[in-house]
């Protein structure tokens, strides 16, 4: 009983120092409207499969889940877009890298001709701040990969950038 407490009261703790970071990763991917519902999927889905995460990986783990949460989320969007014919997006809210804008007409051009997989790699890394281990939890892949993929999107956007600027 005392050790189903202390686990509560871990995934508590892991709960509250995490949710922010969880909430702003999401708002950063899908419409504010739905953040809450899917921060709340996220945290049920970590309690459910709590025991696969490693001490001190509870963020980058939540991440990884919270990407699955997201693309279901998107799944189910385009779903009802389609069975409703809408002429809609599937979310209407900014990607995670829409920070790149039109004050910078080049680094948007160049962002955009980045595969997807780079452009996340890059995100995580840049707006999410995260380290390269902890990009390889939240991408299951390994720290050495994630180093590769990091490194590869980085000249990826430097050539582009070259290329938009020249031709300007």
């Amino acid at each position: 009983m005392t050790e189903q407490r202390d686990e509560a009261r871990a995934f508590a703790e892991a709960y509250t120092r995490c949710l922010p970071a969880v909430s702003g990763y999401l708002r950063r991917r899908v419409d504010g409207t739905a953040v809450e519902d899917l921060a709340a999927d996220v945290f049920a889905i970590a309690w459910r499969k709590r025991a696969a995460v490693a001490p001190g990986e509870e963020l980058p783990w939540l991440y990884r889940i919270a990407s699955y949460v997201v693309a279901n989320h998107r799944r189910r969007l385009a779903t009802r877009a389609s069975l409703a014919h809408l002429l809609i997006a599937p979310d209407s809210a900014p990607a995670a890298d829409a920070f790149v804008d039109d004050t910078e007409p080049a680094l948007a051009a160049a962002w955009a001709a980045l595969r997807p997989r780079d452009r996340e790699v890059l995100a995580l890394a840049v707006l999410e701040g995260m380290p390269v281990a902890e990009i390889a939890v939240a991408a299951g892949s390994t720290p050495n990969a994630v180093s590769i993929r990091l490194h590869r999107a980085k000249k990826a956007l430097a050539a582009a950038l070259e290329r938009e600027r020249t031709a300007e």
